[in-house]
């Protein structure tokens, strides 16, 4: 019998020292719940659940050091997907995680102001760049910063600031050389109109984009930094050579140009979102916010909630700071959708 959860068990609390928690662990979630039904449903991540197609690959690209031509079209096809200025202006990268402590150190070591809550690996970023760190709900308190992280669309509440906000809040850390940084992590499904990636050029924005969130391939470890062109110099070369593999290098520059994909995936995603809405309104449950990708859902029973889907083999995401949050990904196939109906039905009958 598995014993009753708590929403500490699963992702427990860590100091600044440890790993944080993080969705995606099935490992724990089946020692949580050793007598859940298999296969276990991960909704745990914000990750698209149906991937991009991935394209034949040569054998000798695993065998060889990454290519420069290469990962310059890589650069390319990014600057061009995302609307950045130019590819000068793109720094690929083995993923946004690794990015963020560089970012964070394009300014001299001073006090970072983080626009909270959200993902929770920015502050220990800035803290390892040698910021002091300040977590803020209020926007206006960025203003004084000497670096500013704000994620846009947020996670894990969807919060979205528009476009002229955050670039007057750029102009005011400009006066003193401030930095802001924007996570752009979720902006493959946030609405048009509020990427600052074409903002780049003006100095002392950091737009950070994530591949393998809306591609749904994070496992080959991609992402970028958009900033302008000297920072874009100095961040490369802390990166150093061959920081993207060939292989990522030839699925991210394919699918970051197969516009058609992008575009019919926007639109899949949307309704895979207004069809998880149905099922958690329909138990129910209030949806505070989310994206395309994710739904946060705020609730007293989210403890007990947590408990009942891992029972039913579905690994959602706890908070260890917010006992009353979840939040759900999206399910791949029919068969997910349907057992996690049927659990959502199941909890509300309890009720």
């Amino acid at each position: 019998m598995a014993k009753r959860a708590s929403a500490t068990d699963i992702f427990p609390y860590s100091g600044a020292d440890e790993p944080l928690p993080h969705g995606g662990d099935l490992g724990a979630a089946r020692r949580l719940f050793p007598d859940a039904p298999e296969p276990f449903i991960d909704l745990s991540t914000g990750i698209n659940p149906n991937p991009y197609p991935l394209p034949h690959l040569p054998a000798e690209l695993f065998a060889r050091l990454p290519d420069a031509a290469a990962t310059a079209q890589l650069a390319a096809a990014a600057a061009k997907s995302y609307g950045a200025p130019s590819a000068a202006h793109v720094v690929p990268a083995p993923g946004t995680q690794i990015l963020l402590p560089l970012a964070a150190g394009l300014v001299r070591p001073g006090r970072a102001a983080i626009l909270s809550p959200t993902y929770s690996e920015h502050t220990r970023a800035a803290r390892l760049a040698g910021h002091s760190v300040v977590e803020t709900p209020e926007l206006a308190a960025l203003g004084d910063a000497d670096l500013a992280i704000v994620t846009n669309p947020n996670s894990p509440d969807g919060r979205l600031i528009d476009r002229e906000t955050l670039l007057a809040l750029a102009a005011k850390l400009r006066a003193r050389d401030g930095v802001v940084v924007v996570d752009e992590a979720f902006m493959d499904v946030g609405p048009p109109g509020f990427s600052l990636a074409g903002d780049v050029g003006r100095g002392n924005l950091v737009v950070l984009r994530s591949f393998g969130k809306f591609f749904g391939l994070a496992g080959i470890r991609l992402g970028f930094a958009l900033l302008d062109q000297p920072a874009a110099v100095r961040l490369a070369a802390k990166l150093g050579p061959w920081a993207v593999s060939g292989p990522a290098s030839a699925i991210g520059a394919a699918a970051l140009a197969d516009a058609a994909w992008i575009e019919e995936t926007q639109h899949r995603l949307l309704a895979s979102a207004g069809r998880l809405d149905g099922i958690l309104i329909g138990a129910g449950l209030g949806i505070p916010g989310g994206t395309a990708l994710f739904r946060l859902v705020r609730t007293p029973a989210a403890p007990a909630l947590f408990h009942h889907l891992g029972g039913a083999g579905i690994l959602v995401r706890n908070f260890p700071d917010n006992a009353t949050w979840l939040r759900f990904g999206l399910p791949a196939r029919q068969e997910e959708w349907q057992r996690l109906q049927i659990a959502m039905a199941a909890f509300r009958g309890k009720g």
